[in-house]
């Protein structure tokens, strides 16, 4: 059953960990050292962002690559796409030991015109260290240089690519075969099941890791179902920036849909950028989708989760973190939360890979 609306939205009270934290240790804003500084476009906003992620690269996780257990090695894939493999570091010989080894294609944030490799690759190690994953990081191209719909062209491109050259990367895709991703790089695994799924790729998928995923991009909530209507609480229009704390990344939604309409030239009648527009059935998930500090970027995770389970026979779990921030793991890794997001992702993929073992 659907949750109250106070309920909901009592999931958006500021954590006192995170209040905290932002006392102690504020949001980086440019420096006159940067050498970005004093600008205003978009190139020096992606750069900003680069710049304060790879400052807190040290406290992550996994600060750094870890050889003696993980391989690493990039590949090109037309048309200009760039793949990072991952590899258990015992793995001599890909092809003769790729029975067992799940396929895990990962997709990163950036709201489609940010990021790059190092936003998933924290995940991408682990899941190779810990779940024997061959994993494939996905540098898809991004706005406003390409415009879309070419980072999901790009991603649909680097998904054949891996499950055609599942064998010669040391994967078993029969052993489990997700896609994944947070944020715009949820937006593009939840896309691309429903591709998948239409365009009958071979071998299937089994399964979708969605993280704070973008599902409803902005969808006026008039054009959604009515019985969907009083748990969308994410866009703008329902839930004022006055109402709630301000998320310490995303800062005003108002203003960040007017500027992602503009810089993106997206279709938000297209289901490639709107996955909520598909409907009917999607490959099982794992709704490791958030809530944030302020709002989700669609319904709220706990109806996600109803639709998928109840509505469409998705076999799907939820962790749900109360009170912190859009990505709070990568933004503000010394709390104990984003170290216990990163543990529970592990465990969630893992628990997605027991279900192919169900069916």
């Amino acid at each position: 059953m659907p949750r109250t609306r106070e309920e909901l939205l009592s999931l958006g009270v500021v954590d006192p960990a995170l209040a905290a934290e932002l006392v102690k240790h504020p949001i980086r804003n440019p420096q006159p050292s940067d050498p970005y500084y004093g600008r205003n476009d978009y190139s020096a906003h992606r750069e900003h962002r680069a710049t304060k992620l790879r400052e807190l690269h040290h406290l992550r996780y996994l600060p750094g690559p870890i050889p003696d257990q993980v391989v690493e090695e990039d590949h090109k894939i037309p048309p200009e796409i760039t793949v990072r493999i991952y590899r258990p570091s015992h793995v001599a010989a890909p092809a003769a030991v790729a029975q067992s080894r799940p396929l895990i294609v990962m997709y990163h944030e950036g709201g489609w015109a940010m990021g790059d490799l190092t936003d998933e690759e924290v995940n991408c190690r682990l899941f190779c260290r810990d779940l024997g994953a061959v994993c494939v990081n996905v540098d898809y191209r991004l706005a406003p240089e390409f415009p879309f719909p070419t980072w999901i062209n790009d991603s649909w491109d680097a998904l054949q690519w891996a499950a055609k050259n599942a064998t010669s990367l040391g994967a078993d895709p029969s052993a489990g075969f997700i896609i994944g991703g947070g944020s715009a790089g949820g937006n593009i695994a939840a896309v691309l099941a429903h591709v998948a799924r239409d365009e009958g790729l071979s071998p299937p998928l089994t399964g979708q890791y969605l993280c704070v995923p973008a599902i409803t991009c902005f969808r006026r909530p008039e054009l959604l179902p009515e019985r969907y209507r009083d748990e969308y609480l994410s866009h703008p229009g329902v839930t004022r920036s006055g109402d709630q704390a301000t998320d310490p990344v995303l800062n005003d939604l108002e203003k960040a849909e007017e500027g992602m309409r503009a810089l993106l030239k997206v279709d938000t009648e297209s289901p490639l950028f709107v996955p909520f527009l598909f409907g009917e059935r999607s490959p099982g998930a794992t709704g490791t989708c958030r809530r944030r500090t302020c709002r989700s970027a669609g319904l709220t995770p706990c109806a996600t989760k109803r639709i998928l389970r109840e509505e469409a026979d998705v076999r799907t779990r939820l962790d749900l973190y109360p009170g912190l921030g859009h990505y709070f793991w990568t933004n503000f890794p010394r709390l104990d939360a984003s170290r216990r997001f990163v543990e529970d992702t592990i465990q969630g993929v893992k628990w997605l890979l027991e279900q192919q073992k169900k069916t």
